[in-house]
């Protein structure tokens, strides 16, 4: 059985796409950008801060879905410029401290709305 995820608490799909799917004790995280919920900016001042929205937004997804960052198994990073990856690998290590998941990391010529990176996942309950 197949169940969207759709909250307030993440940004809105910018196109024909769910923010999440939940097929029976697997969570399928479409590609998350540094957009906040709230005000529906982006966060774009920082690398740093980008990717600490974008992992928050998969938080609450996660925790809509009854799952945590522990329960993320694969990890997909996409950056627009691979020199990002240090600073992105800092923030990410703290959400993922033990037992951290499987994960890619790419660079990227282009990203939605223009963005620094975006991130996807799956997590399995």
């Amino acid at each position: 059985m197949k169940k969207i995820i759709q909250i307030s608490g993440a940004p809105a799909p910018i196109g024909p796409y769910s923010q999440a799917v939940l097929v029976n004790d697997t969570l399928y995280v479409s590609g998350q950008i540094p957009l906040n919920p709230n005000t529906g900016e982006l966060v774009n001042d920082s690398i740093e801060n980008s990717c600490t929205q974008v992992l928050e937004n998969i938080g609450k997804l996660l925790n809509e879905a009854g799952m945590n960052y522990s329960d993320i198994v694969k990890c997909s990073i996409f950056l627009k410029d691979l020199n990002d990856f240090v600073a992105v690998n800092r923030i990410y290590a703290a959400y993922f401290n033990e037992n951290p998941p499987a994960r890619e990391t790419v660079q990227v010529s282009k990203l939605p709305m223009d963005v620094s990176l975006e991130i996807s996942c799956i997590a399995v309950k």
